[in-house]
């Protein structure tokens, strides 16, 4: 995902995302890990072009 959430989105977008899993798939919340990887808009490109170029 794009850089530029806050702490308190990432920690909720971390629970959001450990209770849907634990749900589905029927297993402890402490088994499901959440890695959120961010990358600046000069590092991603979408549709053939850089996140940083679009407006």
């Amino acid at each position: 995902m794009l850089k530029g959430r806050t702490i308190e989105q990432k920690r909720k977008l971390v629970a959001r995302v450990t209770d849907a899993m634990a749900e589905e798939a029927r297993t402890a919340k402490e088994n499901i890990i959440v890695t959120i990887i961010e990358v600046d808009r000069e590092d991603y490109g979408h549709g053939g072009v850089l996140m940083a170029d679009k407006t």
